[in-house]
Formats: structure tokens, C-alpha cells, sequence
């Protein structure tokens, strides 16, 4: 297949397309506007492979994503391009607003020029697979689930920008026929995340003797999924999931966060024992607005119609993250430093 990837340099991005190339053998075009969170270096092993493109622009540019999908041809889009952080959403909505809501418009209605002018077969077979997350449903009371059916009730101008898109991607297939697949996920961990969320955020700062902020009393909770299980799943609800459904995307994995933190610290105190006892380190700070108390997903649907199952254990891949993150400083250095800046590293050229 050929795949146009939005926002392939980011977390989630960059482990799907390295898993469509790589193990899947697809070719993948990704189109990143390399802002903050994004990171070159993440595809560095794509690097000179002639089943990847790079192209650095920005989704809402409608005439040069237009411009792309003529001259890629795609079978399919992956859509994942969004700003994705709640606490900067809460501080400067704007960004939020442009890049998901409009950003998805541009792209569902470049991809509906470019379908409407397929034929046969390969009009038949093209997908347009929007990517969300479950914080578009608000927050759960204590022992309940998500499932494609509940109800949308943003919290956060990050959610309420991904309902909107959520939205226009439905609209998009019942108005004009796109044939789009939604998923919503659960929260990711694993490698090569942008450290200002939870995980990579405890990471860095106990490799570095720092304080372990955690939101309020600690007892918000979230179901956790693994990159790599989740980039299966995405790739599982494009070539399997039927048209215009939702499939949603959980690792069974359901937390709160003091526990996560916890434990990070019991995993340092073994892999870095003389800087122990972690948990010292363990600070609570005073809540976010609107933090939503719990999200968990019933992936059930997925694993019955997808053939998908996540298949990493949370504490043991937590400890492989945590071993990642060691092994690999001259990935999050220059962004923990501030130093880093968006550098093409060739994958232009």
C-alpha cells in the first residue's frame, strides 16, 4: 500500500510509520509540520530507504496537502496530525483549534478531491483512517468503561478540538460517501515520547534527582496502551475495520497515576540503586482545571472484528521504556536542554 502518515514525527506517528515500513514493507509519505513535539531523529532508521518521503508542511495548507496527494497517489491516509498536550491547551487554546479542527477539515477534503477522482477498484479500496483519543468522552465514574457507544463530553480545549474533528470525520462519510475508520485511543507510553507527558516526564526528571510532580491526590486514572500495540491496532482498523465505524484502541491497562509513578521509582531503584530511594522524590502539586478523574476503554469490539489484542504487560514494558530512555540520551537531551530545534537531519533530501 501507499500511505500518506500525518504527524509521522511525533510519538505515536513515528511508531506507526517505522511499523508500516519496516515490518510491513508499505510505502508511507510523512507530512509533518516539525513543530515542538515533533522529532526527525525518531525516523533516522528510515533513512535512505525508497519506501519513505518526507515532506515537511502543515495540514492546513490546503493547495500543498492537495499538491501531495496528486503526486503520491495514496491508497490510504493516516490522519494523527494534532496538538495533543491538555496543559498547553489550557494556556493557548488557539493552536488547538486551528490544527485539529481546521487542520482536519483541510485534509478530509483534500482527500475527498483526490477519492472522487479514483475509479474502480481503487476508489473501492481508499481509506481515510482518522485518529482520536478517548478524552473526547470526559471523565468516568469509578469502575466504568468507554465504548464506541458512550457519549461525547469534552473537558479540556484539547478534547473538546478533538471532538470536533471526531465529528467532521463522520461527517465527511455520511455527507459526500469518504470512506473513513475512526479509532480512539487510551493513553500511550513507551519510546521515544516528547517528555512533557506523564511518563517521560518521571523518566528524565529521576534521571536527573528532580522532584516527581503529580496532579492533586494522584488517584486520576487512565487505561494505558503500549506504541507499538497501538500502531498494530491502527494498522488492523485500516486494513480490516469496516467502513464509517469506531473502533477503540485500550492495553487493558488501567492505572492512576500515583501508582504509575510509584511504580517508575521502584523500577530506578533497581536499574539506578545509588540514587534510591525514588519515591522521595514524589511531590503533589496542585491540580489542573478540568482534570478528568478516569478513562478506561473497553477494546473489546476491536479485538473481536480487528483480530487485535495488545499484548505488552504494563510494568514489564514500562521497565524496556525506562531502559530506552537510559540508552538513548542523545534522542531526549537536546529537547530536555531546550537546545533542539526541529533539525531536518536529511530526511528532506
Amino acid at each position: 500500500m501507499r500511505i500518506i502518515v500525518t504527524g509521522g514525527c511525533g510519538f505515536i506517528g513515528s511508531a506507526l510509520v517505522l511499523h508500516l515500513v519496516q515490518d510491513l514493507g508499505h510505502e508511507v509519505l510523512t507530512l509533518d509540520a516539525l513543530t515542538y513535539a515533533a522529532n526527525p531523529i525518531s525516523l533516522m532508521p528510515l533513512k535512505g530507504n525508497d519506501r519513505h518521503r518526507f515532506e515537511e508542511a502543515d495540514i492546513c495548507d490546503h493547495e500543498r496537502v492537495s499538491g501531495l496527494f496528486a503526486d503520491f497517489r495514496p491508497d490510504a491516509v493516516m490522519h494523527l496530525a494534532a496538538e495533543s498536550h491538555v496543559d498547553r491547551s489550557i494556556t493557548g487554546p488557539a493552536a488547538f483549534v486551528q490544527t485539529n479542527v481546521v487542520g482536519t477539515q483541510v485534509m478530509l477534503e483534500a482527500a475527498r478531491g483526490y477519492w472522487n477522482g479514483l475509479s474502480g477498484e481503487a476508489k473501492g479500496a481508499f481509506r481515510f483512517h482518522h485518529v482520536s483519543t478517548d478524552e473526547v468522552y470526559g471523565s468516568l465514574p469509578p469502575g466504568a468503561f468507554f465504548t464506541e457507544e458512550s457519549r461525547y463530553d469534552p473537558r479540556s480545549p484539547y478534547s473538546a478540538s478533538k471532538a470536533a474533528s471526531d465529528h467532521l470525520a463522520r461527517a465527511w462519510h455520511e455527507t459526500y460517501g469518504l470512506p473513513v475508520v475512526l479509532t480512539n485511543c487510551s493513553n500511550n507510553y513507551g519510546p521515544r515520547h516528547f517528555p512533557e507527558k506523564l511518563i517521560p516526564l518521571m523518566i528524565l526528571n529521576a534521571l536527573d534527582g528532580k522532584n516527581l510532580p503529580v496532579y492533586g491526590d494522584g488517584q486520576n486514572e487512565r487505561d494505558w496502551i503500549h506504541v507499538e500495540d497501538h500502531a498494530r491496532g491502527l494498522v488492523a482498523a485500516l486494513t480490516r475495520g469496516r467502513v464509517g465505524e469506531t473502533y477503540l484502541l485500550g492495553g487493558r491497562a488501567v492505572r492512576n497515576n500515583l501508582d504509575v509513578v510509584r511504580t517508575l521509582c521502584a523500577i530506578f531503584d533497581r536499574v539506578r540503586p545509588e540514587q534510591g530511594p525514588h519515591e522521595r522524590l514524589i511531590q503533589f502539586v496542585a491540580d489542573r482545571p478540568g482534570h478528568d478523574r478516569r478513562y478506561a476503554i473497553d477494546p473489546g469490539k476491536a479485538e473481536a472484528e480487528l483480530g487485535w489484542t495488545p499484548t505488552k504487560s504494563f510494568e514489564g514494558a514500562l521497565e524496556e521504556t525506562v531502559r530506552w530512555y537510559l540508552a538513548n540520551e542523545g534522542w531526549w537531551r537536546p529537547i530536555r536542554e531546550g537546545r533542539y530545534s526541529g533539525e531536518r537531519l536529511g530526511l528532506t533530501g
